[in-house]
C-alpha cells in the first residue's frame, strides 16, 4: 500500500513537471526565435521567498502563452524574473541578486548576471534567453550552461524536474510495450 501511494504521488508530481517542461519549451522556442529576452527561475529545494517578495503576484498555472506575454518588451512585467514555485508562476518582475563574478563573459548582460547570482545563493534552476542572440542558457548550483539546444535543455530540465520513481516507471512502461510488440507482432501469437 505504501509503495503504491508513493508511486502514484511520484507519477502525479512527474505529470505536473512534464506539463511544466512542455510549457517552458513552447515559451523558450517562441522567445528564442524572436530574440525576446527572458529570465525564468524555478524554485528547487531552497526557498525563494526573499526574491518572491520583490515581484508582482501572478499565482497562475504555467503556460507557454502566459510566459511569452510576460516577457514581451515594453510591457509592465517584462523586466526582472518570473519565479516558478510548486509548478505555478508565483511572481513576475522579481529582482534577483546580481553576481559580481569576474568569470562571467563581458558580452553577457544583466539577465545572465542575475541568473548566475541566484545560482550562487540557492539551488534554483534559472533559464535565460538572450535578447541579443536568442541563445538559451541555464544556471544552477553556480554553473552557467550556455548555447543550449532544444534537446540539451529538455534533457537537463527532465533530469532536474522528473523524479526517479517516474523515470523508472517510464523505463518499465517502455519495456512492457516493447515486450508486448515483440510477443504479439514479431514472434507470432
Amino acid at each position: 500500500m505504501g509503495r503504491g501511494s508513493l508511486f502514484v504521488k511520484g507519477r502525479k508530481e512527474n505529470e505536473a513537471a512534464e506539463k511544466l517542461i512542455r510549457a517552458l519549451d513552447r515559451a523558450i522556442q517562441y522567445m528564442s526565435k524572436r530574440r525576446i529576452g527572458a529570465l525564468i527561475t524555478i524554485q528547487m529545494n531552497t526557498g525563494l521567498e526573499e526574491y518572491i517578495e520583490t515581484g508582482i503576484d501572478v499565482d497562475a498555472d504555467v503556460s507557454g502563452e502566459l510566459l511569452i506575454n510576460i516577457f514581451i518588451p515594453n510591457t509592465p512585467l517584462h523586466d526582472g524574473a518570473v519565479i516558478i514555485k510548486n509548478n505555478r508562476i508565483a511572481v513576475a518582475a522579481a529582482y534577483l541578486p546580481l553576481s559580481q563574478s569576474n568569470l562571467i563573459p563581458k558580452e553577457l548582460g544583466t539577465r545572465h548576471r542575475a541568473a548566475v547570482g541566484i545560482s550562487e545563493l540557492t539551488d534554483a534552476l534559472t533559464i535565460v534567453i538572450s535578447e541579443e542572440t536568442g541563445e538559451v542558457s541555464i544556471t544552477q548550483n553556480n554553473e552557467l550552461l550556455r548555447g543550449m539546444t532544444q534537446d540539451d535543455y529538455l534533457k537537463y530540465l527532465r533530469n532536474q524536474l522528473l523524479t526517479d520513481t517516474d523515470q523508472q516507471a517510464h523505463r518499465t512502461f517502455i519495456s512492457t510495450v516493447a515486450n508486448f510488440i515483440d510477443s504479439h507482432f514479431r514472434g507470432g501469437r
